[in-house]
């Protein structure tokens, strides 16, 4: 997709603050400094126009990128992270479970896994949780120009391994730093606009 126009329209905590203008919705989920920001960041070619956080666990909103007036990519709050409040990742989680289970323009969902890491135990819970919901998921190995080109299939099994990942779901290896992947997830956003 050309991207030209990005706007970061709306942040929201519930169903009632979410847009109500139909575009259809990509949800990228994963946990705190896996990469969700850069990604987006490479996707719609801006440097630093989704804020990276230092600090795990910063986004505590749901952040709908408007894109072209035609998609919205969602950042959700990354999970796994132990700064902060048992109460606190509740909340996170009412919030992230009302989205992706009542959210009918939602028409996929982007996991991202650290390609230098085996996916952790959040990262299979939250493919499990999608897959039990029939979401069409990509799984996105992140950081893959700090692993081996000779480690990529490594990787790549035990994601699949790990995660026991479904076969109509895809995993895609991908970096910020060398935009390797781009394409390809593009690819992968587009034939779920219109499905």
């Amino acid at each position: 997709m050309q991207v030209n126009n990005v706007s970061m329209n709306l942040s929201a905590v519930s169903a009632k603050q979410y847009p109500d203008d139909g575009y259809p919705e990509i949800a990228l989920l994963g946990r705190s400094n896996v990469g969700k920001s850069s990604l987006i960041n490479t996707l719609i070619n801006r440097k630093s126009f989704a804020r990276t956080s230092s600090t795990p666990g910063k986004t505590q909103t749901l952040n709908f990128y408007n894109i072209e007036n035609q998609l919205y990519l969602v950042d959700v709050p990354g999970y796994g992270f132990a700064k902060v409040s048992k109460k606190q990742r509740e909340e996170f989680g009412t919030m992230i479970e009302e989205y992706l289970t009542t959210r009918k323009v939602l028409k996929g969902v982007i996991i991202l896994t650290d390609g230098r890491h085996v996916p952790s135990d959040d990262d299979v819970s939250m493919y499990q949780y999608v897959s039990y919901y029939h979401i069409p998921t990509l799984i996105v190995s992140t950081k893959m120009d700090k692993v081996k080109k000779n480690q990529w299939n490594k990787s790549s099994s035990q994601i699949m391994k790990t995660m026991q990942v479904n076969q109509t779901d895809d995993i895609q290896m991908f970096s910020a730093e060398t935009k390797y992947g781009k394409e390809q997830v593009w690819d992968w956003i587009e034939s779920k606009m219109n499905e």
